[in-house]
């Protein structure tokens, strides 16, 4: 692809030893695979284990004729569509046994998902990004931490609530493609800060506006 439009912003050189690991291709995982990739990010690797459901498609970038196919697969093909990155998908669910190495992204729903995940990217030398998103309807809460860097560490740690802890929306309130399309180009732009050496956040909030924040 062409990227000259974005080369005063982030260089074929920081693209090209990135190396991401996303777990999770469903509301949050499947367009942070496209954005990832078309910002030029060379080399994927994405891990679910979940089949796409017609209720998938309003809010994931799933096509009519992808409905029973595995959502790895999917995404796969879509992102080598629209991007150069090569995918690779593996359709199993990450259990901790998995290597993981380089940057680390969870998109997963469960609490108990997020803590197997860090358990294998805390104080891992190999890990120097970790990248976390929770979303419910039009709520979004993002971590982007070094996890080898103990303060930040024990600072990550506490919000590892759990699962009947959280907020459970109604059926009906749990996604919206707005909603997915912030988080996914919020978490490529923690990416890119990473890759560039600028400074990320560690803790971001986005979240539904009233009339009066305006």
């Amino acid at each position: 692809m062409d990227m000259s439009r974005q080369m005063g912003l982030i260089s074929l050189k920081s693209l090209s030893t990135a190396k991401i690991s996303l777990i999770g291709v469903g509301g949050i995982g499947s367009p942070t695979a496209l954005t990832l990739g078309k910002m030029g990010i060379p080399r994927l690797r994405l891990f679910d284990d979940d089949v796409v459901a017609p209720h998938n498609l309003p809010n994931q970038i799933f096509r009519l004729t992808d409905i029973e196919r595995p959502k790895v697969t999917a995404v796969k093909e879509v992102v080598e569509l629209f991007s150069d990155a090569e995918v690779e998908a593996i359709q199993e669910k990450f259990d901790g046994t998995q290597k993981l190495e380089g940057v680390v992204i969870s998109a997963v729903d469960e609490m108990t998902q997020r803590k197997i995940i860090w358990e294998k990217v805390r104080y891992n030398i190999h890990v120097p990004l970790y990248v976390e998103a929770r979303m419910g309807a039009e709520v979004l809460r993002l971590y982007s931490l070094n996890p080898t860097d103990p303060e930040v560490v024990r600072r990550y740690e506490a919000t590892l609530y759990t699962s009947a802890e959280a907020v459970h929306q109604p059926c009906t309130e749990k996604s919206i493609i707005y909603t997915v399309m912030v988080a996914a180009g919020i978490i490529t732009g923690q990416v890119k800060k990473w890759l560039v050496g600028e400074p990320y956040y560690f803790h971001l909030v986005n979240f539904k506006p009233s009339l009066r924040d305006w």
